[in-house]
C-alpha cells in the first residue's frame, strides 16, 4: 500500500518496535511469565485439593475471584464505549487512542471470565451451561451476553486492523516468515480499492453502533446477578446504572495509564499528546462526579432506612476496625482525587492525571471487593458455634497468586500485541490529522497561559 508522508512517518516511528524484541521486553516477559507460572501452581493446588485452599467457605462463597471478574469485565466496557462512541461521532482526536481502547476491551474480556471458572467447583460440568441452560437464571444471561460481547469486540478490533495488516504485508518488514505470512492472511487481500474501503467503513460503523449497547447490556446483566437477590447492599434498583458507570469510569483510568506507558516506552509524545490526556481527564472527571452521586445515594439511603440487616453492612463499612479505612480510601481516591486533579489547571497535566487514574483504579477494585465480602459476612440467619474462618473471609495466598497471575497476563498480552501491531493506527492518519494535532497543541498551550494568568 502507498502511504502519505504522515503515515510513513508514523510507521517508521513504530517499525522498530515490531521488528525487534529487545532485552527489556524479554525481561518483562520473563517477569510476567513467572507470576503466571506461580498462578498455575496455585490453580493446580485448588483443583487437586478443592476450594479448601482458598478463603471461601459456606458463608462467604465469593471473594477475590468475583471482585477480579467484575473489575476486568468492567474496564473492558470503557474501551468499547469510548472507542465506539468516538468512532460514531467521528471525533478526530480519537484516532491515536482508539486502538489502545480496543485492545483493553478484548484482553480484559479474555481474562475476566477466567475468574468465574476459578469459582466453579465442578469444572467437568462446565459444558452444562450451554447444553442445559436455565433461562430464568441471570448467570445464563451473563454467559451468552459476555460471549456475544467478546465476539463483537474481536470483530470491531479486527476491522480496524485490516488496513494496517496490509501495510505490514507490503512493507517488507524484517520479521520471521511465519509472521509475514500471518500479516498476509489477516490482510485478506486488501488493496485499498474504493469498494474495499466502503465495505470496511460500513462494517466498522455497524459494529461501533452495536458494541455500545452491548457493553451496557452486559454489565447491566452482571449487576442483576447481585440486584435480584435479597441481600443487603445488593438488592437495589440502582445497581444497573451504578455498575455501568463504575465500569466506564475505571476503564477510562486504565486507558489513561496504558497511554502513558506506551508514550514513555516508545516515545510517542507526538501522537499521544497532552490533549488526549486532558480530554480523557475531562471524561474521567464527569464520570467521577456521576459515580460519586450514585455512591452517595446508595449508602445514604441504606443508612437512613435503619433496616437491621442493612445496618449491619453499613456498620462494617463505616467501622475503622473492619472495612472503614478501605471504604474511606475507595471514596477519597476513587471520587474526590480524580475530580480535583482535573478541575485544577495547575495539576491538569499528563503525569498528574495518570497518577490520579492509578489511585482511582485501585480504589475501584477495592470498591468491588467491598460490594461482595461485607454483604456475604452478614448472614440472614444467625450462625452460632461456628468457626471464625467460616464467618469472616480472608483471602489465601492461592487466591492472591491467581489474582496477580491475571494482572501479569493482562500486561503480557499488551506486551505481545505491541510487538505484533502498531499501537498508533497507521491507515487512519493523513495530513489533516497532523494539522489537527498541531492546532490542538497550540490551543492547549494558550489555555494553560490564560489559566496561569
Amino acid at each position: 500500500m502507498e502511504l502519505n508522508q504522515y503515515q510513513q512517518e508514523a510507521f517508521d516511528k513504530q517499525r522498530p518496535v515490531i521488528e525487534t524484541y529487545g532485552k527489556k521486553t524479554w525481561a518483562w516477559t520473563a517477569f510476567f511469565l513467572i507470576w503466571i507460572f506461580v498462578g498455575g501452581y496455585a490453580l493446580y493446588l485448588q483443583i487437586a485439593d478443592g476450594h479448601i485452599v482458598t478463603g471461601m467457605r459456606d458463608n462467604v462463597v465469593w471473594g477475590l475471584y468475583i471482585a477480579n471478574f467484575i473489575f476486568f469485565i468492567g474496564i473492558s466496557y470503557a474501551g468499547a464505549i469510548i472507542s465506539g462512541i468516538l468512532h460514531i461521532l467521528k471525533v478526530e482526536w480519537r484516532k491515536p487512542i482508539i486502538r489502545i481502547a480496543e485492545m483493553i476491551t478484548v484482553i480484559s474480556t479474555i481474562i475476566g471470565p477466567i475468574y468465574i471458572l476459578l469459582c466453579v467447583g465442578r469444572l467437568d460440568r462446565l459444558h452444562h451451561l450451554f447444553l442445559y441452560p436455565r433461562l430464568q437464571s441471570p448467570i445464563t444471561w451473563d454467559v451468552f451476553a459476555i460471549g456475544t460481547y467478546f465476539t463483537g469486540s474481536v470483530i470491531f478490533l479486527y476491522l480496524a486492523l485490516i488496513k494496517d495488516f496490509a501495510i505490514y504485508r507490503d512493507a517488507k518488514l524484517n520479521v520471521p516468515k511465519w509472521k509475514q505470512k500471518l500479516y498476509k492472511t489477516l490482510a485478506i487481500g486488501y488493496k485499498g480499492t474504493p469498494s474495499q474501503n466502503r465495505h470496511i467503513k460500513i462494517s466498522t460503523n455497524l459494529m461501533a453502533i452495536m458494541i455500545v449497547p452491548l457493553a451496557i447490556i452486559v454489565h447491566s446483566v452482571l449487576s442483576w446477578i447481585f440486584g435480584m437477590t435479597l441481600r443487603p447492599g445488593w438488592h437495589s434498583t440502582i445497581f444497573g446504572p451504578y455498575f455501568v458507570l463504575a465500569a466506564i469510569y475505571s476503564g477510562t483510568g486504565v486507558l489513561i495509564m496504558a497511554m502513558w506507558v506506551y508514550r514513555k516506552m516508545y516515545n510517542l509524545k507526538n501522537y499521544l499528546t497532552d490533549k488526549h490526556f486532558i480530554y480523557l481527564g475531562y471524561i474521567m472527571m464527569v464520570l467521577g462526579a456521576g459515580y460519586g452521586y450514585f455512591t452517595f445515594s446508595e449508602y445514604l439511603t441504606e443508612w437512613f432506612s435503619s433496616a437491621k440487616w442493612d445496618s449491619e453492612v453499613i456498620e462494617k463499612l463505616f467501622n475503622p476496625a473492619e472495612y472503614g479505612w478501605w471504604f474511606l480510601y475507595a471514596n477519597l481516591f476513587g471520587i474526590l482525587l480524580p475530580i480535583l486533579v482535573v478541575a485544577i489547571p495547575k495539576t491538569r497535566t499528563p503525569n498528574m492525571i495518570t497518577i490520579a487514574s492509578f489511585f482511582m483504579v485501585i480504589a475501584l477494585w477495592i470498591k468491588r471487593y467491598l460490594i461482595i465480602v461485607p454483604t456475604l459476612e452478614s448472614p440472614l440467619l444467625p450462625m452460632q458455634d461456628t468457626r471464625m474462618e467460616y464467618v469472616k473471609y480472608s483471602a489465601t495466598w492461592v487466591e492472591w497468586a491467581l489474582t496477580f497471575a491475571g494482572i501479569a497476563s493482562f500486561f503480557l498480552f499488551f506486551t505481545l500485541l505491541s510487538k505484533f501491531i502498531t499501537i498508533i493506527p497507521i491507515s487512519e492518519f493523513g495530513d489533516k490529522e497532523k494539522k489537527v494535532i498541531a492546532a490542538s497543541e497550540i490551543e492547549i498551550e494558550t489555555n494553560k497561559g490564560i489559566a496561569i494568568a
